[in-house]
């Protein structure tokens, strides 16, 4: 298992369309993927999951994979979530 935490730079957070984005790019990868947050974690192949955690900019959160290519997947995801821009 890895993780890494991510500052979210987006000026509308994780609503649906990055978090469309990040659903993709999570599904792409063998590992389980998910991002943690206020206490709360969600699937990150979970849109809905993703959604339900209200990430706004200027969060910080925690990308975690576990899993065959957890190391690549955590990177991904991780660099996804800092280069996302409306």
């Amino acid at each position: 298992m890895v993780s890494k935490e991510v500052a979210v730079k987006n000026p509308t957070g994780l609503h649906a369309r990055p978090a469309t984005l990040l659903v993709k790019k999570a599904s792409s990868f063998k590992s389980d993927v998910s991002v943690e947050y206020n206490g709360k974690k969600a699937n990150v192949k979970s849109l809905i999951g993703v959604l339900s955690l209200g990430v706004t900019k200027g969060a910080n959160i925690t990308v975690i994979a576990n899993g065959e290519d957890e190391d690549v997947a955590c990177e991904e995801v991780a660099k996804l979530i800092e280069n996302l821009e409306e």
